[in-house]
């Protein structure tokens, strides 16, 4: 595919998945930056104790209630409901404004006009706004990705969140991730299985609120332990 090549318009049967876990102040903000087009845009809400699910509801967006906490379990909710409506492609993106919903389209094309079944948006590629990324987040993405390379021989740049995929080659892969270990698994896995996966640059801006995750030391700790475990799982196999 071309770069040049551009995406008039979100494919039909395309279904936007955003785990979210107490982004009452944000998520209003994602929905409405994510360009016409898509079927559905599907918001877990991943046992919030604000009014995420209200505000939500109230811009457009369908949600669902996934009590078990962790990205993981809220992603496979939202597979879960979107498996009878026979979708072309999943985008993933998180809830907390970090992302450009607008680049959707950017995203889309290699597998829309293309024949790539897997986009990664790689901030490290992209426009990154001083600061919205945590000393931890940059040193872990550069040693995750460089033990991928080393192992796997597939050339990664990040474990970026917003990513989206073929609907059947997700299937292929059998996602099983409940926490913090879904992207590397996704990218893992599509190595695994030679799927054809490409990144395209995305821009990348301060979050509004604390990350729940980099912003804590036990979600630092815990998420790199789980995506290294992957990572020798995969690599010991």
């Amino acid at each position: 595919m071309n770069s040049t090549d551009i995406l008039q318009e979100i494919p039909a049967k395309t279904f936007v998945i955003i785990p979210a876990f107490n982004e009452a102040l944000s998520i209003d903000k994602v929905i409405a930056e994510i360009p016409k087009g898509a079927a559905e845009i599907v918001v877990v809400n991943n046992n919030s104790s604000d009014r995420t699910a209200l505000v939500a509801a109230e811009n457009g967006a369908t949600v669902l209630d996934e009590p078990k906490q962790g990205y993981g379990f809220a992603c496979l909710k939202g597979l879960e409901y979107i498996r009878k409506k026979e979708p072309d492609i999943v985008v993933f993106l998180d809830a907390d404004y970090s992302d450009f919903p607008e680049e959707m389209p950017q995203l889309i094309a290699p597998i829309a006009l293309g024949n790539f079944d897997m986009v990664i948006g790689s901030r490290a590629l992209g426009e990154r706004e001083r600061g919205s990324m945590t000393p931890q987040q940059i040193f872990g993405n550069w040693l995750a990705t460089n033990l991928i390379q080393l192992f796997f021989k597939v050339k990664y740049t990040d474990l970026g969140p917003f990513r989206a995929i073929r609907y059947s080659s997700l299937l292929q892969l059998q996602m099983e991730d409940q926490t913090y270990g879904w992207t590397v698994e996704m990218q893992l896995k599509a190595a695994k299985y030679g799927l054809n996966v490409t990144e395209v640059p995305v821009s990348y801006k301060k979050r509004i609120g604390k990350s729940k995750v980099s912003g804590t030391i036990k979600g630092t700790v815990l998420a790199g332990y789980k995506i290294l475990s992957w990572i020798f799982k995969y690599a010991l196999k």
